[in-house]
């Protein structure tokens, strides 16, 4: 339960710190479906005609209907039909589609890029389904059989209606001839239809042959799936899931140290305490005015997001106290005179607050000079009258790597690292005034100096 809730804390903290990257995200991702289904979907439109099978079938005889009416031999013959340029047998084949539907109804589709098309396609493929099944049903598939016993039906009725035409001439009751005659013409007759009878019963599937095709299919009046808003709304979902798992999985694969330990241990100095400083957001910001800075603070990409949100913090008198004590720890750590570097990690905006304020509460013992180094090709001045080096840095900001070149920087300027002040963001409670600095507060002004300058 603690975990779900957790996920659910991670990905609305996602969503509130990184709504705009992910606005832009799910816009792009919908102009991707846009175009998806312009170059590779166009809209395509699916008709639909029912075939209707006279009398008791069987659920696996309407499955064999249904395979029967998708066969290659009724597609071909579609495509001969249709004689559309280009189109055959086997590239219709993906364009069908049957399915047995309740009432003995076989439900033919044919899909198409214009609804016309569309309608044409089902129409032909329910009259070719119709023809070949009858065929198949009357025991063969040759059209000469079909003509043959349709013939063979002709020439039966012929016959019967000849002998009655001659059992009406034999003149019944006159002569004990004509009643013979009479009396082997009616036995004639039974003959035949018992013939015929007996032809009709050893071809069952005859009496379900007449299929019945149920109208022309109607026009399509929408395009079939995917349709382009469905790929246009999928892109953007797609986009915006696939930002949030990056998120996710970048903040389980990030290597930033959180705590003060680990930070400690990658600097190979002690820890000396943790700092507040007052603000509403997390993280830092990077002072850079470039093209890439301004993007990156349109987007809300220059403060980490998965920082943790700054808690209320007492008064600024208890904040004070937080730096006192790590003025005394140094006191108590070096010798006199006690002159230490203070070196921040630059674009570390929580760290240079930090770095001032305890300037000030240091009151000129230890005296302390700040100095901000890049991270990446960190360069520390060389030593004059300090003591040491103290790093102070924001926790979450920085790798283990990143932390091993500051220190590797301060042991060739020939500063060995005294300790490590960790600083975090903290929330000023609305009452809270400036009226509550003691009164033996004195503020001095810290001697700013760059990494790649010569010392002040």
């Amino acid at each position: 339960m603690n975990e779900d809730t957790i996920r659910l804390v991670t990905i609305g903290r996602i969503l509130r710190r990184r709504w705009r990257l992910l606005a832009v995200l799910a816009v792009v991702g919908a102009l991707f479906g846009y175009g998806t289904s312009v170059l590779l979907l166009p809209p395509r439109y699916t008709a639909e005609a029912s075939v209707l099978l006279p009398g008791q079938w069987e659920d696996r005889e309407l499955l064999t209907q249904v395979d029967i009416a998708t066969s290659s031999a009724v597609v071909d013959r579609v495509a001969a039909a249709l004689d559309w340029k280009g189109v055959n047998g086997p590239a219709l084949q993906k364009d069908v589609s049957a399915k047995a539907d309740d009432g003995n109804i076989i439900k033919v589709s044919g899909t198409a890029d214009t609804p016309a098309r569309a309608q044409r396609l089902s129409d032909q493929l329910a009259q070719q389904f119709v023809t070949f099944a009858t065929r198949i049903a009357g025991g063969s598939t040759d059209p000469a059989a079909d003509t043959a016993t349709e013939a063979l039906r002709k020439q039966v009725a012929e016959t019967n209606r000849r002998i009655t035409d001659l059992a009406d001439a034999a003149n019944p009751g006159q002569t004990v001839e004509g009643v013979q005659a009479r009396t082997e013409l009616e036995g004639l007759r039974t003959s035949l239809q018992d013939a015929m009878k007996k032809l009709e019963e050893a071809n069952p599937a005859a009496a379900k042959a007449s299929m019945v095709v149920m109208g022309p299919a109607p026009a399509p009046t929408g395009a079939a799936a995917p349709t382009r808003t469905q790929l246009i709304a999928g892109g953007a979902l797609l986009f915006f899931l696939l930002a949030v798992v990056g998120h996710l999985a970048a903040a389980r694969m990030s290597r930033r140290l959180r705590g003060e330990p680990e930070i400690a241990a990658a600097l190979g100095s002690p820890f000396l305490g943790s700092v507040d400083v007052p603000g509403e957001r997390p993280g830092r910001r990077t002072e850079s005015h470039g093209a890439r800075a301004r993007l990156r603070r349109l987007l809300g990409t220059d403060v980490p997001w998965d920082a943790p949100a700054p808690v209320h913090s007492g008064d600024e008198a208890e904040r004070r106290i937080r730096y006192r004590r790590v003025c005394t720890r140094l006191r108590e750590q070096l010798p006199a005179p006690r002159r230490l570097l203070v070196v921040v990690p630059e674009g570390d905006e929580v760290a240079r607050l930090a770095a001032g304020q305890l300037v000030a509460e240091a009151t000129g013992d230890p005296r302390l000079r700040i100095v901000e180094v890049s991270v990446d090709r960190p360069i520390v001045p060389d030593r004059e009258t300090e003591s040491g080096a103290l790093v102070v840095l924001s926790a979450g900001d920085w790798t283990a790597a990143e932390l091993g070149g500051i220190a590797g920087a301060c042991a060739d300027g020939g500063h060995e690292l005294v300790g490590v002040v960790v600083a975090g963001t903290v929330r000023t409670r609305p009452t809270e005034t400036a009226d509550r600095l003691s009164d033996d507060a004195t503020l001095t002004f810290a001697v700013h100096g760059r990494a790649t300058g010569d010392p002040a």
